[in-house]
């Protein structure tokens, strides 16, 4: 981040530690109030990011928030340019953003908290549909996720593993509430989602709609980290997951927790502790909360941990 960017964050930061008030955690020093960027509102970011802020709220002071966004690169903007304290990214996006690469035109002054959970790459058809595989989505009415959202660089990416543009579908470009109400409607034949298992929307419209998941392939995988650097693997979705009782194949991508780097350490090493204290109460409401694992959070490479990370980690190892 350079310039305006810069500017504009300092300016935010320096109001929130303006208003700070002591907590009651640890006399750490938190804003009066915040806001983390979360996602639609039928999607895992945002009821994590939601749990996460009822949580914050109470053992801050803190007045906390969950804003409604496009996903991981709108997440990023706003964490970089102080509009939110904190955010959720896919792992891919967030090593963009600190390259300055793809959908950011410059280096933004992120940094991580925490490695959260794999996130599932979802293809949805109808049950009916002849489409049978990635290659089939040519010229199909389909979604490749919200502009400015880590939905839509996974949905390019594995398009262009198969030899397919975005210009070779019909894509409509909606978030995930829209996607699943268009796809209801018939408007759209499939749609591309990439979050935990389950996702609170997807799991409501495999219930009442006839939906199932097209297949990604080991080669396919391969192929997209060939291009992309290694952030993929292969897995296969729960036996269960969405009432399915057969495996399928896909692929997943880490996501994190994101802040700016000149956020104050002792509130992200304040935000960490509680994230881990009120796990198991997140998870009940957030299953994907439950894989948050303090042996795996560290591992956000090519993102440098923020140091306020950095020292609960080290801290929490004694």
């Amino acid at each position: 981040m350079r310039g305006t960017a810069r500017r504009a964050l300092a300016a935010a930061l320096t109001g929130v530690i303006a208003i700070a008030t002591l907590s009651g955690c640890g006399g750490t020093s938190a804003p009066e109030r915040f806001s983390i960027a979360g996602g639609g509102v039928t999607g895992v970011y945002y009821s994590f990011g939601d749990q996460l802020a009822e949580v914050l709220s109470s053992r801050l002071g803190s007045e906390v928030t969950v804003d409604e966004t496009n996903g991981s690169v709108d997440n990023l903007l706003r964490v970089a340019e102080g509009r939110a304290l904190f955010g959720f990214a896919q792992s891919d996006a967030a090593a963009d953003a600190v390259a300055g690469v793809g959908a950011f035109s410059e280096p933004l002054d992120v940094q991580a908290v925490a490695r959260l959970y794999d996130e599932y790459v979802h293809v949805v058809v109808r049950s009916d549909s002849d489409i049978r595989q990635i290659a089939d989505l040519a010229g199909r009415a389909v979604s490749l996720g919200a502009p400015s959202s880590g939905v839509n660089i996974v949905a390019t990416r594995v398009l262009d593993a198969e030899g397919l543009a975005p210009t070779d579908v019909d894509d409509e470009a909606l978030g995930l509430t829209e996607s699943i109400a268009a796809f209801r409607d018939g408007e759209i034949e499939g749609f591309f989602w990439v979050g935990g298992v389950p996702t609170p929307g997807l799991a409501e419209l495999f219930t009442d709609a006839p939906a199932r998941l097209l297949p990604i392939g080991s080669e396919t995988v391969d192929r997209v980290n060939g291009a992309h650097g290694g952030a993929y693997r292969l897995a296969e979705f729960p036996i269960g997951a969405y009432g399915r009782t057969q495996a399928t194949a896909t692929m997943t991508v880490p996501n994190y927790l994101m802040v700016a780097e000149s956020a104050p350490d002792d509130l992200v090493r304040a935000v960490i502790a509680v994230l881990f204290e009120s796990r198991s109460a997140i998870a009940a409401e957030v299953p994907a909360a439950a894989l948050l694992d303090r042996r795996q959070a560290i591992f956000t490479d090519p993102v440098d941990l923020h140091p306020g990370a950095v020292a609960y980690y080290s801290e929490s190892r004694r």
